[in-house]
């Protein structure tokens, strides 16, 4: 059985623990609203842009951008996207497991924005073509080398496609470890509420309007379609930041709460011991008086 003495030591490492994890939840709350202000932000954007392109998709003549169809090689590129830090509970975890168990293909090549994520596929004995280190809060041009570095790789025409797997924000305590094709274009679905109804989500190609094109539509594609693989990317990073911020929140709370609890269950234990010890000291006072007459 443990003394009083060793009790209050562990009542106070755990009060210094419980102040530090309370720093943190701090921290991460005030970088939570920054982060999902931002992801809230851009997201109708991304979202209106995949859809008009993806309609366009169906329309546009064979060979007409590269973007627009598969790779001739066998390959697939993924760009996982997870965090630097740890201390956000199974964040990190859970999007490595959907990727491991995801049906990628034979041929799986991988670049990482994270060290979470470069130090885990190393780990797994992966093929790593590049790490990027972002910083936070994530610049629109660092995250454009990225996006060029994809497109250069896709153009090469090794790669079938590329995907993007990160952490999608849905709110606060829901987020979604997700893995999207970024290339060739396809649907693609950022946080918000989701409809699990496809056709929803679909852009009919009749519905939209009846472009022109100037000065053609392969001039036209070719500018916009790499600024729309860089907006992705990026909007995609500002989710998983979000979510990072949002679940190590989440995660410092769940331990200050614990590191609360844990202090009543130590208070009540040393109480305890205390009265039992003055219950003895009493007992032997009494028998020693009683013992003189």
């Amino acid at each position: 059985m443990p003394s009083t003495r060793d009790i209050r030591r562990r009542i106070k490492s755990v009060k210094n623990t419980a102040q530090i994890t309370k720093a943190m939840q701090l921290v991460a709350a005030a970088k939570m609203k920054k982060a999902q202000d931002l992801a809230n932000q851009g997201r109708a954007y991304s979202e209106l842009m995949n859809r008009i392109l993806v309609a366009l998709k169906e329309s546009a003549e064979e060979g007409m951008h590269p973007f627009f169809h598969e790779g001739q090689g066998s390959k697939t590129l993924v760009l996982v996207i997870t965090t630097d830090k740890g201390l956000c509970g199974a964040l990190n975890t859970n999007l490595l497991k959907k990727v491991v168990l995801a049906d990628l293909g034979n041929e799986v090549e991988f670049v990482t924005i994270g060290r979470k994520g470069s130090q885990s596929l190393a780990r797994l004995r992966k093929t790593l073509c590049a790490d990027f280190p972002i910083k936070d809060p994530a610049k629109f041009l660092e995250v454009r080398s990225v996006g060029n570095f994809i497109q250069d790789k896709f153009l090469t025409g090794e790669y079938k496609r590329v995907l993007v797997a990160f952490n999608n924000f849905i709110n606060t305590v829901t987020l979604l470890p997700s893995i999207e094709q970024l290339l060739p274009v396809n649907p693609v679905t950022l946080g918000g509420k989701r409809n699990f109804q496809e056709k929803d989500k679909e852009v009919d190609a009749a519905t939209l309007p009846d472009y022109t094109f100037e000065p053609s539509a392969e001039q036209v594609f070719a500018t916009v379609l790499p600024q729309y693989v860089n907006g992705t990317i990026y909007q995609m990073v500002l989710e998983a930041r979000a979510s990072e911020h949002s679940s190590r929140m989440v995660a410092m709370k769940n331990a200050t709460d614990n590191a609360k609890q844990m202090l009543k269950d130590l208070s009540l234990e040393y109480n305890k011991l205390r009265q039992a010890a003055i219950t003895n000291e009493l007992l032997e006072i009494t028998t020693a008086k009683m013992a003189l007459g």
